[in-house]
């Protein structure tokens, strides 16, 4: 079950409409192609799925829409199986204590060796996984790893 906390900031108060358990249906155009509304649905918890409850649809106008996709994995490119690296269970690129991955001198960080999480992950570990390669290259390094690849948030 999904947790049942609703927090507002100074960021919802400035105009922020918030709607639950409701499903986009569609997207509702104007006649030039630009988006002017979302076609939406109110939804119910039905062993264990959110089911559409007829006759509560309704439009609520938009000048913009921004897609929220989720994280799924790294892409699944080429590139990964020519590199011979793989993946753990989650889907991820495995990698060591050094930020490298199973294929000697291929290293990973950020989201594709993690998993989804905030920039400021992906910019900490870019900064651990650079003195990891110095390292790799040079026998040494002078740059800074704020982390190590197994670090966790402090909270959630």
């Amino acid at each position: 079950m999904y947790p049942m906390i609703y927090r507002v900031s100074s960021a919802h108060e400035e105009h922020d409409n918030r709607l639950f358990a409701v499903s986009t249906e569609k997207f509702i155009g104007d006649e030039f192609g630009n988006v002017r509304a979302l076609s939406i649905i109110e939804t119910r918890m039905v062993n264990g799925k959110f089911e559409p409850v007829p006759g509560t649809e309704k439009e609520i106008p938009a000048d913009f829409v921004f897609l929220a996709m989720g994280f799924i994995g790294p892409e699944k490119s080429p590139l990964l199986t020519q590199l011979e690296v793989e993946l753990d269970d989650r889907g991820n690129i495995r990698r060591n204590e050094n930020f490298e991955t199973t294929t000697e001198g291929v290293f990973v960080c950020g989201d594709a060796g993690r998993g989804q999480s905030l920039i400021v992950w992906a910019i900490a570990e870019g900064r651990s996984a650079a003195a990891a390669v110095d390292t790799y290259l040079t026998g040494r390094t002078q740059l800074p790893a704020p982390i190590p690849p197994t670090a966790r948030p402090m909270m959630v």
